[in-house]
């Protein structure tokens, strides 16, 4: 299957994205019009990774997050359902950890990261509320989540026109780039189902997570979303 459908089914999810392993970073560069590297700025800035911190990076392709975490002495596992996102991810990144690791069902141990981030990935996963759930378990108490997604654009004329260009003109470029066009047909279906700033907040809220707030990027084309798991000595009133 080369298109993945809104259900999201993993292995639907993983081969869409198998197909566009070689060149999807060039892609991603070209439709964004090279934006995509500014907002990987303010995700590792937010994600703010030091020395001796272990951070697991999700939907992690081929690890062109993940470098960003390592500059400041941070142990980064990146993981991904795509098995030729992970292939690729580990001929550029040798010394990067990569592990097939499906966000609904995390292969670690409760408390065993200091951040979890997740980058363009969770809108392509089936049940947010049980990856959100395994992203907190996953988190040692305070730890840190930060989430990067496209997200609703704040100002509506310009929302129109962006619409707009998801729709028709994304596709028409992918086709000239990309190893596989349909999955950005998806990936337009896929941006415009995906929630607000604020509904999504209140979903994070809802999984467990304190102190949720949020960051417009480009006139909300993106967001970045930034919570904590509670600490060991937080009680239910003060979340």
């Amino acid at each position: 299957m080369n298109r993945a459908q809104l259900d999201k089914q993993p292995d639907d999810v993983a081969s869409m994205f198998d197909d566009v392993a070689s060149r999807y970073d060039l892609t991603n560069d070209v439709l964004t019009f090279g934006l995509a590297r500014t907002w990987r700025r303010t995700v590792a800035h937010s994600v703010a990774a030091g020395p001796g911190e272990r951070v697991l990076d999700l939907a992690a392709g081929t690890g062109t997050s993940s470098m960003t975490f390592t500059h400041h002495g941070a142990e980064v596992v990146a993981g991904d359902i795509s098995q030729g996102m992970l292939t690729e991810g580990r001929r550029r990144h040798p010394k990067i950890d990569f592990i097939y690791a499906d966000a609904m069902d995390l292969p670690f141990s409760d408390a065993s990261f200091d951040v979890v981030t997740i980058s363009f990935g969770i809108r392509n996963v089936n049940d947010v509320d049980t990856a959100l759930a395994e992203m907190l378990r996953v988190l040692k108490p305070g730890g840190r989540l930060i989430i990067c997604e496209f997200s609703t654009p704040t100002f509506d004329p310009f929302s129109l026109v962006y619409k707009e260009y998801l729709m028709r003109a994304l596709p028409a470029v992918a086709k000239a780039v990309s190893s596989n066009p349909e999955a950005y047909v998806y990936l337009a279906e896929s941006i415009r189902a995906w929630p607000d700033q604020d509904e999504f907040a209140q979903q994070i809220l809802g999984a467990g997570f304190d102190q949720v707030k949020h960051r417009n990027l480009t006139g909300g084309i993106v967001a970045v979303h930034h919570a904590l798991k509670p600490g060991a000595n937080t009680t239910a009133a003060e979340r």
